[in-house]
């Protein structure tokens, strides 16, 4: 059945425009229930239940099935993914209304719908001849949707009761309509229709199961006499209107770390982020809301707070002075500041933490504190709370009144035992908003089927497979005679890249870069590709690896194994022995690895001259081509940054660290990272001279000025000039600034470098002018990322480009669609920013398991000197933390040290403290709060009365001098048995 509406339309020029839409109804769509004799023929997927021994509410006497709006499914999904509730009829209308308004909902509803134990079925309401209606004149089309759901649900009731005619009236399966919109149930229940909230039918419900616990409460009233905390937010309309005329900005809001009462908005076209000071002016933004803002006047403006909270001061906020806390005393470099004064859109997600201790017995009421300490305290209500208290848990916040302090929220669910290594990664992950879930069937089932082997020797009793063999290897290079190997670090299962470096007649050579062909199993459009896509990474941790594409793919048919025949993609150049290209080859081609090395195996190789292999002559041609393209590109501007880095020994069995220690880096690490980027440089070159709307490359925003004050003044201060008008100026004042007597003084340097940077973005050509391709840190004019496709879904994308340059491979339509790779590309550098944070909070937990019950001193330097505190780097470990100048607030005073704003130094009496400076620390871990472990640092030199600490080896050998005058005491006193004891306690120990 067809139905068309015809509509007149008026066109710039005056014209009258008939416009003709047409909309398909059928009378062939199911219900979906068992019970239904009527669509028996064509429920051949029914899945509703037609006998419900008995209802499982209180509330309705009748079995019944439901139906949820939108807003039900927007609000309550934490509620929909209990089990308790099944038998759910899902409306065409709500899964297109909660697609277009919500992804990660939307995904979450679709993974229940796919669970057949659930029972939910979608019902296509909207091309059903019963149950589509037509929009009036007039109506919103949120109003015309919420009717469509109201007609759909007295068309099901009416339905299911022609068919159970003679049954008891108290056992017919009726419709409950569960709405979040007052108006819409009470519509509904005029027309006839059974309808509750979900706050009234889950706490109906017989066996609720702690189901409460995660209702979502969008409206908390208040008593009139309330006491206002923050100013009313704009409307949608006045948010627009100001920005229209450029009253208000907007952008988004990140909250600081050190400080809750400050964050600061990036806005377009400010070179400075624009800072924000106090409780009203944050205006109960949450970290990662897209805000409105106003900005003050220039003579109300601040500069961020020197001052660093530490974690107590944190969990007793509310006893702050917020005047001590953000404004500085002096404000010599004010920087532009504003308030918020609107949310334009929330980023709320769900957050992991811990209940705070209620003084109330039985109060159903309790303050949550999240893991991450840039999100405020939620309030929540719980009648778990004794199980909850010693676990970590998971809540998402529902609403934020300006008459109340914190947001309220909901509990979801529990993780796990504070403190047990599982969760703690459980927690890790859900942060930093890692996809760690299992890969779904629907995904693997596009994995190729096993056995999958390419070369054609061993499938000639399978003539599928050889014919398949044969076409594959006929549209490759085969480059199975050449002797390619592999350079990774220890342990490396997912070798996405390999080399090669042969001496031609001529006197070059001939270099290749060989990099696993993914792209070959992972089609555009399939769920494998979405799938990858949406990872957009694999995540490191110490202990685990999260992979972008299943380990089938990662670990074995991409991955380059020594001496097993891959698909590759290479990239293959003829250079001179000056390391200077005469021609670049690109091809798909068939590989055979000889060897996958470590970089420790590689670099003994190239070491030990005994060796004369084929392999080991390539690798030394390899290593002294990559030297030269290194000083070419440094000469070039090429910045060499640092940053700490630190490697654990792990126990094999409880994967607990044992040993930990700086990385160390070999030749063969520079070797390859310079062939991996001279690959990526010359495949950007490649793809946007034959795509130059659609290339995905990848550039490094050059810093403004003010990024590099702190290294500036840091260098000055040891007579260092730091110019830093051009990456090649800064390459060479880093270079210049050496000190003898401190010999990591200019690694410090560079991680201060490294700090001044922002952050390397992928991006669509077509989206970007070509004056900002330019990647500051490689010195580099264009540039992208080519040779990591395991585990960087960016690689992915570039390899069907460059297939589609070389007519290895058809162009994919999406590839053409600039917007559409445009929203990849945020993805793209969110997720990669998430798995660099997740990598670096691994790095923090294992740091942790490792010093508990250690106490040790060490070596470290100043990195930064702040109001109250010194950030202290420890080169042995990498490690970097802070070593508080004062009790916490409110203690004993031991000294008084003075911060000298103008130097950015700290001093008591004659001791002064500087950046660079080099101390010795005492460093051990406190438990103390079970939410935040954290490494505590504490000074041992230089010595300070009452502040600085006795080294761990003055107490030891204190104990030990006590240890034998007890026992010379006791045996003048003829105790033997004393004297024995206090021996073997020596012995022990001595040991320990």
């Amino acid at each position: 059945m067809l139905t068309s509406k015809t509509f007149l339309k008026k066109t710039k020029r005056g014209n009258i425009l008939k416009i003709v839409r047409e909309h398909y109804l059928r009378d062939d769509i199911g219900c979906g229930s068992r019970i239904c004799k009527k669509c028996a023929i064509i429920n051949e997927n029914a899945i509703l239940d037609d006998k419900l021994s008995s209802s499982i509410s209180k509330a309705y006497v009748n079995p019944h099935y439901l139906i949820v709006d939108t807003n039900v499914v927007l609000h309550q999904i934490d509620v929909l993914e209990e089990d308790v509730l099944i038998n759910v009829i899902i409306l065409q209308t709500v899964l297109e209304e909660v697609k277009h308004r919500s992804t990660s909902i939307y995904k979450r509803l679709n993974d229940i719908i796919n669970n057949p134990n659930r029972k939910f079925y979608v019902f296509v309401n909207e091309h059903h001849k019963d149950t589509y209606i037509e929009r009036e004149p007039g109506e919103t089309a949120n109003n015309r949707n919420d009717r469509a759901i109201r007609v759909a649900a007295k068309w099901y009731d009416e339905h299911l009761f022609e068919n159970q005619r003679n049954i008891s009236l108290k056992k017919v399966i009726r419709i409950v309509l569960l709405t979040g919109d007052t108006d819409n149930k009470e519509k509904a229940t005029q027309d006839g229709i059974f309808a509750a909230s979900v706050e009234d039918y889950i706490y109906c419900l017989k066996d609720s199961k702690g189901i409460e616990d995660k209702l979502s409460k969008q409206e908390i009233s208040y008593n009139e006499d309330s006491k206002e905390i923050f100013p009313c937010h704009l409307t949608p309309v006045q948010i627009h209107e100001g920005i229209k005329t450029g009253k208000l900005l907007h952008g988004s809001f990140q909250a600081s770390k050190e400080n809750f009462l400050e964050g600061q908005v990036n806005v377009e076209g400010y070179e400075k982020s624009i800072l924000i000071q106090g409780y009203i002016e944050l205006n109960r933004a949450v970290h990662g809301d897209i805000v409105a803002l106003e900005l003050l006047p220039e003579e109300q403006w601040s500069a961020p707070s020197e001052i660093v909270l530490q974690d107590d001061e944190v969990d007793n906020e509310e006893q702050i002075v917020e005047s001590e806390i953000i404004k500085p005393k002096t404000v010599k470099e004010k920087t532009p500041t504003g308030k918020i004064v609107g949310i334009i859109r929330r980023k709320w997600r769900q957050y992991c933490g811990i209940l705070q201790d209620n003084i109330l017995q039985n109060s159903t009421r309790h303050i949550f504190v999240p893991a991450e300490k840039t999100i405020p305290k939620i309030r929540i209500e719980t009648r778990q709370a004794a199980t909850l208290i010693q676990q970590r848990i998971i809540v998402a916040i529902d609403s934020w009144s300006r008459y109340s302090r914190y947001p309220s929220g909901h509990f979801v669910r529990a993780l796990g035992k504070i403190g047990d290594k599982e969760t703690e990664n459980e927690v890790l992950l859900l942060e930093h908003d890692v996809p760690h879930s299992r890969f779904s069937d629907k995904v693997l089932s596009y994995l190729p089927k096993l056995p999958w082997i390419i070369s054609d020797e061993k499938v000639l009793n399978n003539i599928n497979m050889f014919m398949n063999c044969l076409k594959q290897i006929a549209k490759r290079t085969d480059l199975r005679h050449i002797n390619v190997c592999s350079v990774d670090p220890p342990g490396c299962t997912d070798i996405d890249d390999a080399l090669h470096c042969n001496l031609l007649s001529n006197g070059n050579y001939e270099v290749g870069v060989h990099i696993a062909d993914v792209s070959h199993f992972i089609k555009s459009g399939t769920a494998l590709d979405e799938e990858a896509a949406l990872r957009a990474t694999t995540v490191y941790l110490l202990d685990k690896r999260i992979d972008m594409v299943p380990e089938l793919l990662s670990s074995n048919l991409c991955s380059l194994k020594a001496n097993e025949d891959r698909f590759a993609f290479s990239c293959i150049w003829e250079v001179t022995s000056h390391a200077e290209i005469v021609q670049i080859n690109f091809c798909k081609s068939i590989i055979r690895s000889r060897a996958a090395l470590t970089y420790e195996e590689a670099q003994l190789i190239i070491d030990d001259k005994k060796q004369t292999t084929v392999l080991a002559e390539s690798l030394r041609n390899l290593n002294n081509l990559a030297k030269i393209l290194k000083k070419k590109r440094i000469e070039n501007g090429a910045l060499v940054l640092a940053s700490p880095e630190i490697r654990f020994y792990l126990d094999s069995e409880t994967h607990d660290p044992i040993e930990v220690q700086a990385k160390q880096i070999r030749e063969t690490n520079s070797m390859v990272e310079e062939f991996m980027l001279l690959a990526n440089i010359s495949v950007a070159e490649k793809i946007y001279e034959e795509f130059p709307e659609y290339a995905i490359l990848r550039r490094h925003p050059c810093p403004p000025p003010s990024n590099f004050e702190p290294l500036i003044k840091a260098a000055n201060y040891l007579g260092f000039e730091m110019d830093t008008s051009s990456n090649k100026n800064l390459a060479r004042s880093l270079d210049a600034a050496q000190k003898k007597d401190n010999p990591y003084f200019n690694t410090i340097l560079r991680i201060l470098a490294t700090r001044c940077m922002l952050q390397a973005v992928y991006f669509n050509s077509g989206m970007v002018t070509k004056d900002d391709f330019y990647h500051y840190g490689l010195a580099a004019s264009i540039y992208t990322h080519f040779t990591s496709p395991i585990r960087r879904y960016a690689d992915i994308l570039v390899h069907r480009l460059l297939a589609a340059c070389i007519n290895a491979d058809p162009t994919y339509p999406e590839l053409l669609n600039k917007k559409k790779m445009n929203d990849i590309c945020h993805n793209l550098n969110y997720r990669n920013r998430m798995a660099q944070y997740a990598g670096r909070a691994s790095v923090a937990l294992h740091t942790h398991m490792f010093f508990r019950e250690k106490v040790q001193d060490e070596e470290g330097y100043i990195l930064f000197v702040r109001k109250n505190a010194l950030q202290i780097l420890i080169p042995k470990y990498g490690l970097e933390g802070t070593l508080y100048l004062a009790p916490v607030k409110g203690g004993e005073q031991y000294v008084n040290f003075i911060y000298n704003e103008e130097n950015h130094t700290q001093s008591y009496k004659e001791i002064v403290f500087h950046t660079f400076d080099p101390v010795i620390v005492q460093l051990s871990l406190d438990s103390s709060n079970i939410q935040h472990e954290k490494l505590i640092f504490k000074l041992v030199k230089p010595y300070i009365h009452n502040f600085s600490v006795p080294s761990v080896k003055q107490d030891t050998e204190k104990s030990q001098s006590n240890l034998n005058l007890s026992a010379s005491e006791k045996r003048k006193e003829g105790d033997a048995f004393s004297f024995k004891s206090s021996s073997k306690k020596k012995k022990k120990m001595s040991k320990q």
